[in-house]
């Protein structure tokens, strides 16, 4: 509240939407999801706004600004922000500027597009409200914590281990955990299966919220144990206080709940922490040494300074705070909720059929692990936690519909694109179309890769079972057992007069996978199968994709 603006802060279905029209000033903040979709919590706004019968100068009073939050790997980069201010700017809102498209994959993350995004804004609102005079004499304080947190050494009795997140989430219990590369293969890849009640569909996924590892929650405490202002043990009780009806305190943290908790299974230690979190640091430093490296680091020229110190080494929260002790010991209380995120639920496609194995789950994990300039590898919180369940460990899951469409007629010819755990979505799809005797060679295609035949050809028995009962065609491409490369992208157009033929027999595509080039790849290479085989010129041939990706007949599910 340091610029003196008042107002809610809330998802846009929690917002009654009729009342935008009364509405004289709104910042709008989206996430663009599966094919170029609204994100779950902006669902109902959406369909709302894209009423025909709505005057087109519904929101004539309405002065707006959208910041999208996206990732340029994906096709349709912030296609939401883009859409939603478009339809804005059609209901004769007034835009303040210009739409933020913030990057995930700029190397100062989201911020280097959102930070002058925000200034840029604060400079416009400024001159539009401009400040009393009693106001904007006076000095610019550092903003204060978003709640107010009381610590307390009361122990409270019949605590529960699990916070009480707001996702409908259930306890499913874990019955295997297997990994099934080549023990000496680099990759760790899991099939997890759980026993379950809930129902799903192919193409659906499960979300799962972890926990941090033991030995980082305990990295932690050990870091707040010398805490300057607090007596802070792990069972110390912290009670969560609203300061303003605009910001409420989340389910998870509305009852009272302990240090250790925060630390296992709120708090996301595995966060490269945002530039806010070092000007919290240097707010609150007794270190001169410390503020002059902090403010270094926080200033618009030290920007890749910054960079190279955090986000290139993907140094987590922890590390930066044990880096900077004096600015840990003294950071308030009340402020562990900034400089921490909170835990996200991370999605998993799921790889079962529902017919095929009726009360469970499966889910086909990678576990990452990774080097940089540190010594200490880089863990992925999710994947890691996941692989060291044991069996009768339980999960909290919950159930999602994907952004998988499959027709419902069986005679449509499919082919799909799944390199490396991509294959899981397909793996429910096959399954299912198996159990009810529709599946056969002439309808289902399906296209693997990975790194070696032996090593991690994923399902292996299960696809070439499948192939030799005629219930399926299978290509796959290995890109180490030969000195070249060979990708999916390569066998597809090598294999271009069969694809082709799948083409004209009017198929659907599926692709699933990492999101860094292997999906811009494949589509080009579907596009060169159209130009080889079908005589079509450069333009024809991406028009044809195009108009297929516009009807839901190709579509794709990436990831980072």
């Amino acid at each position: 509240m340091s610029n003196h603006f008042h107002g809610p802060v809330k998802a846009m279905d929690d917002y009654t939407v009729s009342e935008l029209i009364f509405e004289q000033l709104v910042v709008f903040v989206c996430s663009t999801t599966g094919q170029g979709d609204q994100p779950d919590n902006m669902k109902k706004f959406w369909k709302f706004l894209l009423r025909k019968n709505l005057p087109v100068d519904s929101l004539r009073n309405l002065r707006f600004a959208v910041l999208g939050l996206g990732d340029s790997s994906y096709v349709k980069f912030n296609h939401v922000a883009k859409k939603l201010h478009r339809r804005l700017e059609g209901l004769g809102a007034h835009a303040l500027c210009n739409v933020g498209l913030a990057d995930d994959q700029h190397d100062l993350g989201a911020d280097a597009v959102v930070d002058p995004w925000l200034q840029n804004l604060w400079n416009i609102l400024n001159i539009m409200y401009p400040l009393p005079v009693e106001l904007s004499s006076q000095a610019v304080t550092f903003p204060s914590s978003r709640w107010n947190v009381v610590p307390s050494d009361v122990i409270l009795s019949n605590r529960t281990e699990w916070l009480q997140w707001e996702d409908n989430s259930s306890l499913c219990p874990v019955f295997a955990n297997q990994r099934i590369t080549h023990n000496q293969h680099f990759q760790d890849v899991r099939l997890i299966k759980l026993k379950s009640s809930l129902s799903y569909s192919p193409g659906d996924v499960v979300m799962i919220r972890p926990q941090n590892l033991p030995e980082s929650t305990e990295q932690l405490l050990e870091i707040l144990k010398n805490h300057n202002l607090h007596c802070l043990r792990p069972d110390t009780m912290l009670t969560i206080l609203s300061k303003d009806d605009d910001m409420p305190v989340p389910p998870a943290l509305s009852h009272p709940v302990t240090l250790h908790q925060c630390a296992q299974l709120y708090w996301d230690l595995n966060a490269v922490p945002k530039r806010y979190t070092f000007q919290i640091m240097c707010n609150f430093t007794t270190s001169e040494l410390e503020k002059e490296k902090l403010q270094e680091l926080i200033s618009a020229e030290g920007q890749e300074d910054l960079f190279k110190y955090c986000n290139r080494p993907r140094r987590t929260i922890l590390e930066v705070l044990s880096d900077f002790p004096y600015a840990s010991a003294n950071i308030p209380i009340s402020y562990f909720f900034d400089i921490f995120q909170p835990i996200r639920q991370r999605a998993f496609s799921i790889a079962s059929s529902p017919k095929a194995h009726a009360g469970e789950i499966h889910i086909l994990l990678a576990v990452v692990q990774y080097k940089t300039s540190l010594f200490k590898p880089r863990l992925g919180l999710c994947s890691n936690w996941l692989a060291s369940c044991s069996i009768n460990n339980h999960l909290p899951v919950c159930i999602k519909k994907g952004s998988f469409t499959f027709p419902l007629d069986n005679s449509i010819p499919i082919i799909m694109v799944g390199p490396g755990t991509g294959v899981a979505p397909f793996r429910s799809f096959i399954q299912e179309r198996v159990c009810s005797d529709s599946a056969d060679s002439d309808t289902l295609l399906l296209v693997f890769g990975n790194r070696n035949h032996m090593a991690d050809f994923h399902m292996a028995d299960e696809w070439k079972s499948l192939e030799h009962m005629r219930k399926l065609t299978l290509l796959t491409a290995f890109s180490r057992d030969q000195p070249h490369k060979i990708y999916v992208q390569h066998i597809i157009e090598k294999e271009s007069s069969l694809i082709y033929r799948w083409l004209e027999r009017g198929c659907w595509i599926y692709v699933a996978g990492n999101a860094n080039n292997m999906p811009a790849a494949v589509r080009n290479a579907f596009v060169a199968v159209l130009q080889d085989k079908g005589g079509l010129v450069p333009q024809q041939a991406d028009d044809f994709i195009t108009s297929m990706e516009s009807k839901g007949m190709y579509q794709t599910e990436t990831w980072s």
